[in-house]
């Protein structure tokens, strides 16, 4: 019976931590709707009014419906340093 409790313990924890520990991709990624102005392999590019947003996209990228050019969208995305270089700033002029 006391292994019984510990197991029910367990899979009531389980159950109500799951949702907590859960990971939402878009609470971080920035967003755009537009329409499709050009779309390939590896990048959708996204008018929004006057506008362009060039994306970069890969086979794991979800789509969902028909991706076209002229298709109205909203792509979630994210933005990410690559190579950050710092540069020492001059040393102010002294004031006489």
């Amino acid at each position: 019976m006391k292994t019984f409790r510990v197991v029910l313990a367990v899979a009531i924890l389980a159950l109500f931590s799951a949702p907590a520990l859960a990971v939402d991709l878009k609470s971080d990624a920035f967003q755009v709707t537009g329409t499709v102005e050009k779309v390939d392999d590896s990048t959708i590019t996204v008018m929004k009014g006057k506008e362009r947003f060039h994306i970069t996209k890969d086979a794991a990228t979800k789509v969902t419906g028909d991706l076209k050019v002229g298709a109205k969208v909203t792509v979630h995305y994210k933005m990410y340093a690559v190579d950050v270089e710092a540069k020492s700033e001059a040393t102010p002029a002294k004031k006489k």
